[in-house]
């Protein structure tokens, strides 16, 4: 019986017993779900492609080695099933030499051992594979009409064209050569082993990364490439993949990187990777933070570096997602929000105080709008994974950030970052993690400030009541249903020109503030863009 097979039966089961019976049975499904989860952590990939200009079918072979967490007598992995002529068909399985029996059917190949394996054991397998990618590789024609290949892996679009354990978590080295006509030039993870020319008028090209990356961040692209390196002698290689007719404009965009790396460096920590390729592309994406890969959509290039927000995103995953990575997809915020904000810090010393507030501010509003139509909080369990591309994770993450800076300081905000970063580098972490980071360095107590904004879905209402009586000035502000802990400064214009500035504490549903003031006074609250919230009028 299938784990489909068991929930339809559950389901039946409703129909004819009472509710206790099938709180019981849902408990034993639950745990033989438990038990149907892949136990293993793979350590590497290497993953032979074979690209062709005329068709566009595969042919791949996928050399796996894994760590069994538990006895097994099977081994898993996802692969796309073919059906109406798209998908992958696997068609041999080996371990060394052996022949291994094996099914492939509902995207998972099942591979029956000969010898069973023990508990953290390794193991090397061996699947021959082809077929024509429904998702995942990305085969079409860019803006000048030529032939291109492009990995678009998120969130776990990987085993559409890659046998793998397409999950976050389980992040391992990567090797890919690829063969291809020998008109392309090949991007992929890593450093670039080996390039030569094969039979046929094709070539291979090789490619070795030695850091455990996740599936999600593992690519190859093929296209008609300019290739330049754009860095200022910088310690590890900037390069720009751009199409040749965007060359001069490509190059000079990408440049960016050089000075984004830089800066990042000096806040969080060192570049994890040998090399930064930001790559012209067919992602169905603005940006796609491939390891050390990134890929841009092609009309990012336009000769006016237009998208340097994007880039510093981008560069952000290299070390939050990427190296620092969620351990699964509902604390996607750890990569996305972190990315954002990352990306507001950049702006903010290049460009200032006043264009950093003018992002935050753009970003409130985001989230201000998203609130209105969503009952999800940001740490979110939807199955559908497309849609936490959603203001949750990028600018409420980004804020949520934001806000921890001003409850906890500068100095420690930022040595929280690189704590964080330095603790789960090459690892998986949640949100509960980053929390205890977080009261680690400042020495509070924040389950309230983590519960409240990530936990809990919307934003704190407050209604702004004023009254003048004689020469005071009373201020009540009132919150919604929802009640929120916060900061609130309040900057208070009153008559000769004098200015009242005040930090006030809400966390009840109503607070008052009195001040001795002349009137007419004028109120302007959260002047310096440190709280998310929305005022009701």
């Amino acid at each position: 019986m299938t784990i489909f097979d068991l929930q339809h039966f559950l389901s039946s089961l409703t129909r004819i017993f009472p509710m206790r019976y099938f709180l019981s049975l849902l408990l034993a499904a639950s745990c033989m779900v438990m038990y149907a989860q892949n136990p293993i952590d793979v350590q590497h990939y290497k993953f032979e492609i074979e690209l062709s200009d005329k068709s566009d079918a595969i042919n791949g072979k996928a050399l796996i080695s894994v760590r069994f967490l538990s006895d097994a007598v099977i081994v898993k992995f996802d692969l796309a099933s073919g059906e109406d002529g798209k998908g992958m068909y696997a068609f041999q399985v080996k371990e060394g030499k052996e022949l291994l029996t094996f099914t492939h059917k509902n995207n998972v190949v099942i591979i029956n051992l000969k010898r069973g394996a023990k508990k953290d054991e390794i193991r090397t397998f061996e699947i021959s594979y082809m077929g024509t990618p429904k998702d995942g590789l990305v085969i079409s024609k860019n803006k000048y009409n030529e032939r291109t290949f492009f990995g678009d892996n998120w969130p776990n679009r990987a085993h559409n064209w890659i046998p793998c354990n397409d999950v976050p978590s389980d992040k391992s080295s990567v090797e890919f050569i690829v063969k291809a006509p020998v008109h392309y030039k090949v991007i992929s993870n890593g450093l670039l082993m080996e390039e030569k020319k094969i039979a046929n008028n094709f070539k291979a090209t090789y490619w070795k990364e030695d850091i455990a990356i996740p599936t999600k961040v593992m690519v190859i692209g093929a296209a008609d490439f300019a290739v330049k390196r754009v860095d200022s002698s910088y310690h590890i290689p900037v390069t720009a993949w751009v199409y040749k007719q965007d060359s001069t404009e490509g190059f000079y965009d990408y440049a960016l990187g050089d000075d984004i790396l830089k800066f990042y460096e000096s806040y969080v920590g060192p570049y994890p990777y040998k090399k930064l390729a930001n790559v012209q592309s067919k992602t169905i994406f603005g940006g796609m933070e491939n390891a050390n890969a990134i890929f841009y959509a092609e009309n990012t290039v336009t000769g006016t570096r237009s998208s340097e927000a994007l880039m510093a995103h981008e560069i952000a995953h290299q070390w939050f997602g990427n190296t620092a990575t969620e351990k699964s997809f509902p604390h996607l915020w750890l990569s996305e929000g972190f990315a954002n904000y990352l990306t507001d810090l950049y702006i903010e010393q290049k460009y200032g105080i006043d264009s950093f507030q003018k992002r935050m501010e753009e970003e409130r509003e985001e989230v201000i709008q998203f609130a209105k139509v969503s009952k999800q909080a940001v740490v979110d369990s939807t199955s559908d994974y497309m849609d936490l591309l959603s203001p949750n994770s990028y600018q409420k993450g980004s804020w949520i950030l934001h806000m921890l800076r001003t409850e906890v300081g500068d100095s420690n905000f930022k040595k929280i970052i690189r704590d964080y970063y330095s603790k789960f580098k090459f690892s998986n972490a949640d949100t509960r993690d980053f929390e205890k980071v977080a009261e680690t360095v400042s020495g509070k107590n924040l389950k309230w400030f983590f519960d409240q904004w990530l936990y809990q879905p919307g934003i704190p209402e407050i209604q702004l009541t004023e009254k003048m009586e004689n020469d005071e000035y009373k201020l009540k502000i009132t919150q919604g249903k929802q009640v929120y802990r916060f900061p609130l400064n309040i900057v208070i214009a009153a008559a000769n020109d004098e200015l009242i500035i005040r930090r006030i504490y809400v966390e009840g549903k109503e607070t008052e503030l009195k001040v001795k003031a002349k009137g007419p006074v004028k109120l302007s609250i959260d002047p310096y863009k440190k709280l998310l919230f929305t005022e009701k009028k």
